[in-house]
């Protein structure tokens, strides 16, 4: 399905700066549609042929739809968009008409032209109409709760036709916000509360205020029942800012253990202040929630930090016995144990700092590259490189695969690239210089892994099953077991060893470069 600037762009003349206007109203208007208990559609209209496009559609939820197909991408004309035109070029709502029959649904028409103001704030050009549609087949008389939806919900089409709804969205701010189900409260011009609705009235009873609101002073009331003095300000300060005209941002109210999140949205039909609309939404248990998150998070860091000091401190150890050896074999094989227990710490460091129990794992990769061209046991200059992400790695994976890279690149630099030829002379100068290179790609939810140096490539009796020292052996108990992947050795077609990984993903594992699930 094509989204609304697709739309736009391919059939419409309209500017970016109309199109991004349109896509505020799509983000803000679930609001207008539940106070008005209607569908909402934005039609634009078709250059040149007196036809509209539906770009965008959303349904109430707080009655049934009048549509039960979906109306995006439809494109229609004559007397069916007859009341979108009058809105359109005359610039104002229109509610005439008779109710119309879709299938077996009664609805009746609205249309709310869309303007866009300039920058100077004056009344811009119409660019889109908003269908309001209402499902009639359970008209009733309303209540109380309805009326003020509804008079609330006239007021915020008159904005739009105004050009003053949506408010701008602030630096940051998430498009989560309380719903009209959540808790609605009505102020007059001066601040005080003319209707709240039985949820926000249960909202304001967990924060400790048992009266009804109405009649109450909304910014002074946040000031009182606020536990923290500055956030009762700021609370109470919003109130007064959207009855200015003004859109702050969402502010939360906590007080006797509860927590309320509050959106203040002014009412300015036809330009003239009446007041403000408070949105608000009890979010106790989120924060609680949140908090325990954090506490949890907090912890899972603390732990992998004190496992990387602990590796550390064996690291340590043991290095201090390699050097109290005498025999050249077991110091050997200390320093290997001291690489491979560094290697694990590598990665319980990075995700000390992480948020979450994923890594970003090219920076490991390269210091580990690193590492080993510094600590293995030859006196050639070994070049290294990467090519291709490994992208964000649960810790499950990275785990092991930081040790089988590490073996893998420690071998290649260790028995690849013989300081001398068989008679003791030096390389000739014309040969490429020893290089290995880490190569990565993502292939249908695997990970494609090559190391490939340009040494002196296997043994001409090298079992690649069963041959190789220590490190060779660790690496294919850790990728055929913990990583449930392959391995194959191999001599490069131009020359030189290649190691070819193929690690399965887990389903769910994310690459953060692309912010999208692996490749199908």
């Amino acid at each position: 399905m094509s989204t609304l600037r697709d739309l736009a762009e391919e059939h419409t003349a309209l500017r970016p700066a109309d199109i991004d206007h349109l896509h505020r109203v799509a983000g803000d208007w679930q609001l207008l549609s539940d106070l008005s208990f209607a569908d909402l559609l934005l039609w634009v209209p078709v250059d040149g042929d007196g036809t509209f496009l539906c770009v965008a559609q959303v349904r109430p939820t707080t009655a049934p739809t009048a549509y039960l197909d979906d109306q995006v991408g439809r494109i229609v004309g004559g007397p069916e968009v007859a009341h979108l035109e009058v809105a359109h070029r005359q610039g104002r709502i229109w509610r005439e008409g008779d109710p119309v029959w879709y299938g077996d649904v009664p609805a009746r028409h609205e249309a709310i032209p869309v303007r866009l103001r300039t920058g100077d704030g004056e009344h811009g050009e119409v660019i889109a109409v908003v269908g309001r549609d209402t499902n009639l087949s359970t008209a009733r008389t309303p209540s109380q709760l309805e009326l003020n939806y509804l008079t609330t919900a006239d007021d915020l089409a008159q904005m739009i036709a105004d050009g003053t709804f949506p408010p701008p969205r602030h630096p940051g701010e998430t498009t989560s916000a309380p719903r009209v189900g959540d808790g609605l409260v009505r102020l007059d011009a001066n601040g005080k509360v003319t209707y709240a609705s039985p949820n926000a009235q249960s909202a304001y009873r967990r924060l400790g205020y048992a009266s009804h609101l109405v009649g109450e002073d909304l910014a002074k009331l946040h000031r009182r029942l606020a536990g923290d003095p500055l956030e009762g300000a700021d609370a109470g300060n919003a109130v007064l800012a959207a009855l200015r005209g003004e859109a702050p941002p969402r502010r939360e109210v906590d007080a006797r253990g509860a927590t309320m999140l509050t959106r203040a949205l002014p009412l300015m039909p036809a330009g003239v202040p009446i007041g403000a609309l408070v949105l608000v939404r009890d979010i106790t248990e989120v924060r609680r929630r949140d908090r325990a998150l954090i506490t949890k998070d907090a912890t899972i860091r603390e732990i992998h930090h004190r496992v990387k000091n602990n590796l550390q401190t064996v690291a340590a150890l043991l290095r201090l016995q390699a050097r109290r050896v005498a025999m050249p074999e077991a110091r050997v094989a200390l320093e290997e144990s001291v690489r491979r227990v560094a290697s694990i710490a590598l990665v319980h460091e990075t995700l000390s700092m992480s948020s979450d129990e994923a890594v970003e794992f090219d920076g490991i990769v390269d210091r580990v590259a690193s590492a080993a061209t510094e600590v293995a046991a030859t006196e050639v200059s070994v070049g290294m490189r990467r090519t291709g992400s490994f992208g964000i790695l649960p810790a499950e994976i990275a785990t092991s695969l930081v040790m089988v890279l590490n073996e893998l690149l420690l071998n290649a630099v260790e028995h690849g690239f013989p300081p001398a030829d068989e008679d003791g002379a030096s390389a000739p100068v014309d040969e490429p210089r020893p290089a290995v290179v880490v190569s990565v790609h993502r292939r249908r939810k695997e990970l494609h892994v090559s190391v490939a140096d340009n040494g002196r490539g296997l043994p001409a009796q090298f079992d690649a099953e069963r041959g190789g020292n220590l490190g060779l052996q660790i690496v294919r108990a850790l990728v055929t077991g913990e990583l449930r992947g392959t391995i194959e050795l191999r001599n490069g077609a131009a020359g030189g060893t290649e190691a070819m990984l193929v690690v399965p993903l887990a389903r769910g594992t994310t690459d953060r470069l692309t912010g999208r699930a692996g490749p199908p």
